[in-house]
């Protein structure tokens, strides 16, 4: 990374948000963007030289060369901006999110980067300004952030400013349309409020739903005891079963608890592979196939993927059997189907 001469350095933790049941409501108190389902990043520009740090501090310029490239294209000379990248892509005619082509740009292999970033290239969402010129705005109120914000980018394909409103009514609407272009709920900023490094002062607002799904394999936990987690399916108009992800982080007690009951459950004695994971490779995704029997009820977020390939974006949490139903109810009609947003409705206009 190179050496950047600014009013605000790096490395710098983003400010984080903390989570709510409800978007809230005190009129003037608020401002409400969408919350963009992509890779946080902080910007650091000064003049060819352009810093991209991961929320964690990793560098995040050798994973997209093209949003390094953009960014000294699209963006003001002297600034530091906060903000996600994303892979928009094209399904069914509108553009949306694509989590999967995003999350394979994080790669060993310089060639694979390369080629990824020409067939799939990243964006960059900008929707906080910490600095800009000389001048640090880590202090002012967002209100005057955000207009910093809209003056340092210089929109032409590749860099864009998130939409606001400060109508919270608006707001409550804005988690329930944009989801249909990828997005994963609300975010609410103090329109008064400090840049906080590291400080939970923002409120994220996100899709809470069930579904009842089959139990139709598990893994074993990676300390040899219990499940580690359950994998789940649910039956396409086709009659197959299709999995669409999993349910983990189980006590000790509930571990054993599960075993038991599945493991009566059992098709045969062999283990079958399973996809193998790009963020740990040495992860053990071998599985055990059991007897559609056995139905489950899991609280998830938001599902990913085309109609007929869908699987559940995040890890799902389990909360009880379903003695009460059939297996062969539980399709994927039974999901709460998002409106198609078009992603380029999400952006400021």
């Amino acid at each position: 990374m190179g050496q950047v001469d600014l009013p605000v350095l790096p490395p710098l933790e983003p400010m984080l948000a903390k989570a709510q049941a409800k978007v809230p409501q005190e009129t003037g108190v608020w401002s409400y963007e969408p919350k963009w389902d992509g890779f946080r990043a902080l910007v650091f520009r000064d003049g060819d030289k352009v810093v991209l740090l991961s929320r964690s501090g990793k560098d995040l310029g050798r994973y997209f060369p093209e949003v390094l490239e953009s960014v000294r294209d699209e963006l003001a000379p002297r600034c530091v901006l906060d903000g996600e990248i994303v892979v928009p892509r094209e399904f069914d005619g509108r553009t949306r999110l694509d989590w999967e082509s995003l999350s394979q740009r994080i790669h060993p292999a310089a060639s694979r980067i390369k080629m990824l970033s020409e067939q799939t290239p990243a964006h960059f969402i900008g929707f906080d300004a910490l600095a800009t010129g000389d001048t640090s705005l880590m202090k002012q109120p967002f209100r005057t952030r955000r207009e910093a914000l809209r003056d340092a980018v210089n929109e032409k394909q590749w860099c864009h400013v998130t939409r606001t409103t400060e109508d919270p009514e608006l707001g409550a609407q804005w988690l329930e349309e944009f989801e249909g272009a990828g997005l994963d709920g609300v975010i609410a900023k103090r329109l008064d409020g400090h840049y906080l490094p590291g400080k939970r002062e923002m409120i994220k607002v996100k899709h809470a739903r069930d579904a009842d799904c089959v139990a139709m394999g598990y893994r074993i936990h990676k300390s040899g005891e219990g499940i580690g987690s359950i994998l789940l399916g649910l039956y396409r108009h086709d009659g197959e079963l299709q999995m669409v992800g999993g349910a983990a982080s189980f006590t000790a007690k509930d571990r054993l608890k599960l075993l038991a009951e599945l493991e009566p459950l059992r098709e045969g004695d062999e283990m079958r592979e399973g996809d193998p994971s790009r963020w740990n490779s040495a992860a053990d995704k071998r599985w055990i196939p059991l007897r559609p029997e056995k139905v489950c009820e899991v609280a998830y977020d938001q599902m990913e993927g085309n109609s007929g390939a869908q699987r559940f974006r995040h890890a799902v949490k389990f909360r009880r059997w379903r003695p009460d139903r059939d297996p062969r109810s539980c399709t994927f009609g039974q999901l709460d189907v998002p409106l198609n947003y078009d992603l380029y409705d999400v952006l400021e206009s």
